[in-house]
């Protein structure tokens, strides 16, 4: 209630600090603050970076769009097609689009498709926007109540993707670690991510978050025949509870 008062009162200075002769400076403003709301309204998580994590909505949706068609792909591993499904979605219908990305914190969605074109159950999970103003990427946190464990088709509790032409700004890093925090208040006593062996750039952002190496494994054959994957762990232990 406090943020959401002072929020009230510094849209209100600021609208009244611009004159309605310049009509366009305050279209512009009106956008701007409205984006602040909807950034508060909607439980964004901002770093000192700058980068935020959203939830998905309309708002940001004209930016994720272009994203898809620059060739960056929210699915590791399904990649392209996954890119131009998701575009043909968006033209089609794009308010059931951003409702397709809401909270899914039991498990309502319809099966999701597979590597190998064959369709899978759907856990629990919530999908994050990156944004500094411009979309970067996302992120996404899937679990199962009430254990650590996953089903074998879903490789692990994480996964992002950001955009290629804002990488290298510890983006990938800092999404992780607000991710983490969903996943404490879930219960969970740690989570695994996976990543392909050569793709050190991504190694880097787990052990960055505290990650370490459980295992190499061969990836279920949904995702191909013989293809290697490495599993990482990271520990979430409570407040106060000391680190082994």
């Amino acid at each position: 209630m406090v943020i959401c008062l002072r929020l009230a009162r510094r849209v209100s200075r600021r609208l009244r600090s611009v004159t309605f002769d310049n009509m366009k400076h305050r279209a512009v403003l009106c956008f701007s603050l409205e984006a602040e709301w909807l950034l508060w309204q909607h439980g964004a998580m901002a770093s000192a970076s700058g980068i935020t994590l959203v939830i998905p909505a309309e708002l940001y949706l004209a930016d994720y769009a272009g994203a898809l068609a620059r060739g960056w792909s929210p699915d590791n591993v399904r990649g392209a097609e996954a890119a131009r499904e998701e575009l043909a979605d968006i033209e089609r219908d794009p308010a059931e689009f951003i409702r397709g990305k809401a909270d899914d914190r039991e498990a309502k969605g319809p099966p999701f498709k597979m590597p190998d074109g064959s369709f899978s159950r759907r856990i629990p999970g919530i999908i994050r926007w990156l944004w500094d103003g411009a979309f970067c990427g996302s992120i996404g946190f899937r679990w199962q109540p009430g254990t650590e464990a996953l089903p074998a088709h879903v490789l692990g509790h994480i996964g992002y993707a950001v955009v290629p032409w804002k990488r290298g700004r510890g983006y990938a890093r800092t999404a992780l670690a607000f991710m983490l925090d969903e996943a404490r208040a879930e219960g969970l006593a740690y989570v695994e991510l996976t990543t392909d062996p050569d793709n050190p750039a991504s190694q880097k952002v787990i052990m960055g978050n505290g990650g370490f190496l459980v295992e190499r494994f061969q990836k279920p054959a949904q995702y191909g025949v013989g293809l290697q994957n490495l599993r990482y762990r990271i520990m979430l232990p409570r407040p106060g509870t000391p680190v082994p």
